[in-house]
C-alpha cells in the first residue's frame, strides 16, 4: 500500500515566521471572546447573550446553545473566524449561551435530571423573557445535544422552536471505542463505582485524557502536522485554539457519571429513546418540535450510525432531518470547514423553522 506523500510547505518565509512565533510563544489564534452580556447568574449557571453584530439587521428566532459536561463552553466560541457564536451573530440572530462552570465535589449528587428537569428549563425561561417572549432554537453539542433532546421531550411547555443535536451518540453500541472498553469493564467494572463516589466524580485530567483518546491519531501526528503546515497560519491557529480548549476541561459530577457509565457500559438506554428521570419515563418520541441531527463524518466518539439513530426515536417530531458534515467530534462543531458546512446547514434549518 503506497504511503501518501507528506505535504511540503510552499511558502518558506511564512513557515519561518510562524515557527518563530510558536517558539517564542506568540499567539497565532485570535482567542478574544465574542462580546457578550450576562443575562443572569446564580450558583448553578450563567446565561449570556452575545452582542449583535454592527450593521447586521436582526432576523429569525434566537439561538440557545447547550454545552455538554466536562468540556468548557468555549467550544461554541473557539476563536475569531472559527466561532459558532460569531457565525450566528453575523446572521443577525440573537445568540444565548448557558455556562454551567466548573464542577467540584459539591456537585457530586447531581444527575442528568438536574440538567433536564431544572437547570436547562430555568435558563431557557430566562432567555425567552430576555428575548421578549420568543421561542428559541435549542442546539447542543455532544452530551449537550442529548440534554437538549431529553429536555424537549420532558417539557413540551418550554419555549423551544426546534431542537438540534450535534455529534450526540444515541446508539452507543455503534461506537467502536466503547466496544473495546466493555471487556475491560467486565474485569474492572466493580471498582468504578467506589472510585468515582469517593472522588465525587471524574477528575478533569481524566476527562481530558478520554477526549484525547478519541482522536489519538491526531495527537500522535500533531508534531508532523505542525511542520508540514508550518506555512498555514490558520491551520496552526486552529491547533492553538484546540489546545486551549483541551487545557480547560472540567470534572464530571459523580451521580451523572454513574448514570452515563451505566448507560454506556450496561444498558444502552439512550438507544431505546426512553430514560427514567425523577421517577417517570421521558420519551424522545414525545418531542413535538422540528429536530436536526448533525453528524461528523470523521467522528470516532460519535460515528454516523450512533448519531443518526436519533431520527428513529423522534417519531413525534413534525420533521426530523440529518446533516452530515466533515470533522471529528469537535471539528464538526467548530472545525475550519464548519463555516462552509455545519453552520450554513444549521442556519438553513433554523430559517426554515423561524
Amino acid at each position: 500500500m503506497a504511503m501518501t506523500p507528506l505535504r511540503i510547505p510552499r511558502d518558506l518565509g511564512a513557515a519561518r515566521t510562524n515557527l518563530i512565533d510558536k517558539v517564542r510563544r506568540r499567539p497565532l489564534a485570535d482567542l478574544r471572546p465574542m462580546p457578550r452580556d450576562e443575562v443572569v447568574s446564580n450558583e448553578r449557571f450563567t446565561l449570556y447573550r452575545y452582542r449583535p453584530a454592527e450593521g447586521v439587521p436582526a432576523r429569525g428566532r434566537p439561538l440557545f446553545l447547550t454545552p455538554p459536561l466536562a468540556a468548557p463552553a468555549i467550544a461554541f466560541d473557539l476563536r475569531r473566524g472559527c466561532s459558532v457564536a460569531e457565525f450566528f451573530v453575523n446572521q443577525g440572530r440573537e445568540v444565548y449561551l448557558v455556562d454551567y462552570g466548573p464542577v467540584n465535589f459539591g456537585h457530586r449528587a447531581l444527575g442528568i435530571e438536574h440538567w433536564v428537569d431544572d437547570l436547562l428549563p430555568e435558563a431557557l425561561a430566562y432567555a425567552s423573557v430576555d428575548a421578549q417572549g420568543a421561542d428559541l432554537h435549542m442546539a447542543g453539542w455532544s452530551l449537550g445535544g442529548i440534554f437538549t433532546m431529553f429536555t424537549a421531550a420532558a417539557r413540551q411547555d418550554l419555549p423551544i422552536a426546534s431542537a438540534t443535536a450535534v455529534a450526540s451518540p444515541f446508539d452507543l453500541r455503534e461506537v467502536p471505542l466503547l466496544a473495546l472498553a466493555r471487556p475491560v469493564d467486565k474485569v474492572l467494572g466493580g471498582l468504578v463505582g467506589p472510585v468515582y463516589r469517593s472522588l465525587g466524580g471524574v477528575p478533569a485530567p481524566l476527562t481530558k485524557w478520554g477526549f484525547q483518546l478519541s482522536a489519538a491519531d491526531k495527537y500522535l501526528t500533531k508534531p508532523i502536522s505542525m511542520l508540514t503546515h508550518a506555512d498555514d497560519r490558520d491551520f496552526l491557529a486552529q491547533l492553538e485554539a484546540v489546545d486551549r480548549f483541551m487545557s480547560s476541561m472540567y470534572a464530571y459530577p459523580g451521580r451523572t457519571f454513574g448514570q452515563l457509565y451505566h448507560v454506556v457500559m450496561r444498558t444502552n438506554e439512550f438507544a431505546t429513546g426512553t430514560m427514567r428521570l425523577n421517577d417517570r419515563d421521558v420519551r424522545l418520541a414525545d418531542i413535538d418540535v422540528p429536530v436536526l441531527v448533525v453528524a461528523g463524518l470523521n467522528d470516532t466518539l460519535a460515528p454516523l450510525p450512533a448519531v443518526e439513530h436519533l431520527l428513529d426515536l423522534t417519531t413525534g417530531a413534525p420533521t426530523a432531518q440529518l446533516l452530515q458534515a466533515p470533522g471529528g467530534h469537535l471539528g464538526v462543531l467548530t472545525g475550519r470547514a464548519a463555516i462552509r458546512t455545519t453552520w450554513p446547514g444549521m442556519e438553513g434549518f433554523f430559517t426554515k423553522h423561524d
